[in-house]
């Protein structure tokens, strides 16, 4: 997601994504439409608000109200995700970043705690802070005089949807904050992949679900939502298994050595360096100048010059200058995440004095992976619980 940071909170980066900026105003616009809906419902039982529908649907006041109500209930969501952070730090577990974008919060943790005790507690912490909001709102609600029916009507908007947001958030759509309640409880008894694995399959029932749900009632959010979860208990499920089966697994155990990493000079033409890829059939190459490490190339890099030129450039005029590397004691599971972290497919191993010492693609990581997985001695993380 592209994104650019407002603010701090705890240390926590808030971000807000592009998208974030789309949906504002479209929330904005949904609810001061609805402004007269929204009255007749907290005019009902439990919250009997007593709102004056005239006074909230007169003039510009529903735009206001909605762009009012709309930020709130954002304001709301990073407090939400605060929750999930402050407990995960609270374990010792960093967070990189609270993002804002189309379809809610997201706080990223720099791990993935494996205690289910912990994360229990990390993942009702934004839920409870919801339920927190949402009381505080009713209770403002009814402590407001009748004189500020406006800003009556905004803390009743958002108690009702701050209930709702927890409500929702619980339900078990792994990766949700109820998803990963059930995992923790799952984690209770079984090995750590194998509750995420029937989580992530619960999770992907309920997006199937949700997403049958939005079709048949042409909701757009709805959809986008149990994409959303489809999506990240897939991914989720897979990075786990990966995670487990990489368990004692070093990079040094799967990267190409240096003896045998084919690198090139950065004076060699582009046109040799094309005829090498195709008979060594390698896409990448190291560029090494008198034992120094100075660049990549990639085929990438290589196609943006025309055949008719390629005589002309050479390779220092078309490698990349940042070179990711990663320690050849590093777990394979880390480089991978270096790839996907940078969009790369392959890092330069070294060892402690940073000089080459081999070369680790994603393929290599792939092919282990296959092969761990088809010998049978994939690792699992054991059950934390104590009889």
């Amino acid at each position: 997601m592209r994104s650019f940071t407002v603010g701090s909170v705890f240390g926590i980066p808030i971000k807000l994504d592009v998208t974030f900026l789309l949906i504002l105003p479209v929330f904005a616009w949904l609810i001061g439409s609805q402004v007269g809906l929204w009255v007749e419902t907290l005019n009902a039982a439990p919250f009997s608000a007593n709102l004056d529908a005239a006074q909230l649907t007169a003039g510009n006041t529903e735009w206001l109200l909605g762009t009012a109500a709309a930020i709130g209930l954002f304001v709301g969501v990073v407090l939400h995700e605060l929750g999930h952070s402050v407990v995960a730090m609270r374990y010792g577990f960093p967070i990189d970043s609270i993002t804002l974008w189309i379809l809610g919060g997201i706080a990223q943790l720099s791990d993935q705690p494996e205690d289910w005790k912990q994360e229990l507690f990390i993942a009702i912490a934004g839920p409870v802070v919801s339920i927190a909001l949402g009381a505080i709102s009713f209770v403002a609600l009814h402590q407001l005089p009748a004189s500020v029916d406006l800003l009556r009507f905004v803390v009743g908007y958002l108690a009702l949807m701050n209930f709702a947001l927890a409500a929702f958030n619980l339900l078990p759509g792994f990766p949700m904050d109820g998803g990963r309640v059930l995992r923790a409880l799952l984690a209770r008894t079984r090995p750590f992949a194998q509750a995420t694995k029937i989580a992530a399959e619960v999770g992907k029932s309920f997006a199937l679900l949700l997403g049958i749900l939005g079709l048949f009632g042409t909701n757009i959010i709805l959809i986008g939502i149990a994409f959303f979860i489809y999506i990240g208990a897939s991914g989720e499920a897979q990075r786990t298994v990966m995670t487990a089966a990489f368990e004692g697994v070093r990079v040094e155990d799967v990267m190409t050595h240096g003896d045998q990493v084919k690198t090139v000079r950065s004076d060699e033409s582009v046109a040799d360096l094309m005829e090498r890829m195709f008979t060594e059939r390698h896409t990448g190459y190291p560029v090494v100048d008198d034992g120094h490490l100075v660049g990549m190339v990639t085929l990438d890099d290589v196609r943006q010059v025309r055949e008719v030129e390629r005589d002309a450039y050479r390779v220092e005029d078309v490698m990349n200058d940042a070179v990711y590397t990663i320690p050849r004691y590093a777990d394979a599971m880390d480089a991978l995440e270096t790839m996907q972290e940078h969009g790369v497919g392959r890092l330069v191993v070294v060892d402690a004095e940073g000089e080459l010492t081999g070369l680790v693609s994603r393929t290599d990581l792939m092919t282990a992976f296959d092969i761990i997985k088809s010998s049978g001695v994939q690792s699992t993380v054991p059950s934390t619980e104590q009889p």
